[in-house]
């Protein structure tokens, strides 16, 4: 059994004041027991178009090193939510992982572009900004092996099916839903994936500004292998926590040995 905390934070179009409530929720997580701790998507910039770019940071930037510092100095495993990264003047969403010593063990670039035109209520298209990546995230801690993915990306569940394959009993999604999507399909995609996969599966928002540039849904939550909540937030900041009991896996895999009833000879 092991601790796991979600910061459900909102954030502005100042990057040092989101790095500064980052890092506070982030040590309200670790001071709370968290052992892996997770930001939402596109934390430290606006979700939009028109900051993507602005925004973006190499690897190398101060952004990163920002995560990997706090990481090794609470001692903490930190899914770093996403950020915008600029690679040969491409621009990607973008995922790093650290580990206690804060050295980068994985670095998920959203694979899965957010491109929908729901009529009369939204319309957004992130292939005008951003580059997709191409590559699937699974990375080893001392507990599991872990997948991460981000947002949209959760609506293929072919792509988690393949991190159950290599290994993964505990999934991260930093995810920004909006208040049209998010009433809709929100709480069903994370029990499906979770119940499809008998994961855990740990999905972390920004926290709802309505007077923001992007109105998050919120909602961050944790579903079990059963397709249980354990853990799940409401629209305002917030560290939410979640027991994981890799044991509760196993078992359910057991009971219900969906991985042995494959037909890979079919499908």
């Amino acid at each position: 059994m092991f601790k796991i905390a979600l910061c459900q934070i909102a954030g502005s179009a100042d990057k040092e004041l989101n790095k500064a409530k980052a890092e506070k929720f982030i040590r309200e997580a670790a001071e709370g027991g968290a052992q892996i701790v997770c930001l939402p998507e596109m934390w430290n910039c606006p979700y939009s178009n028109d900051y993507f770019r602005k925004f973006a940071e190499p690897e190398n930037g101060e952004t990163v090193a920002f995560m990997s510092k706090i990481a090794k100095n609470l001692g903490i495993y930190l899914i770093g939510g996403t950020i915008a990264e600029i690679d040969d003047d491409k621009v990607y969403n973008t995922a790093y992982c650290f580990d206690r010593e804060g050295k980068l063990i994985g670095k998920h670039r959203k694979v899965h572009l957010f491109d929908i035109d729901v009529k009369g209520k939204i319309r957004f298209m992130e292939s005008d900004t951003l580059t997709a990546g191409d590559s699937l995230t699974v990375i080893d801690t001392e507990f599991c092996k872990v997948g991460v993915a981000i947002c949209y990306d959760v609506r293929f569940p072919d792509w988690f099916k393949n991190m159950v394959l290599a290994g993964a009993k505990l999934m991260f999604l930093p995810a920004a839903f909006n208040t049209t999507t998010g009433p809709a399909h929100w709480d069903l995609l994370m029990r499906t994936r979770a119940m499809d996969n008998q994961v855990y599966f740990a999905a972390c928002a920004p926290a709802r500004d309505d007077n923001g540039i992007f109105k998050a849904y919120g909602n961050s939550c944790v579903a079990g292998p059963w397709a249980e909540f354990v853990a799940h937030a409401d629209e305002k900041e917030c560290v939410l926590f979640a027991d994981i009991d890799l044991d509760h896996v196993d078992s359910i895999r057991e009971q219900l040995p969906l991985l042995k009833h494959r037909r890979e000879e079919l499908y």
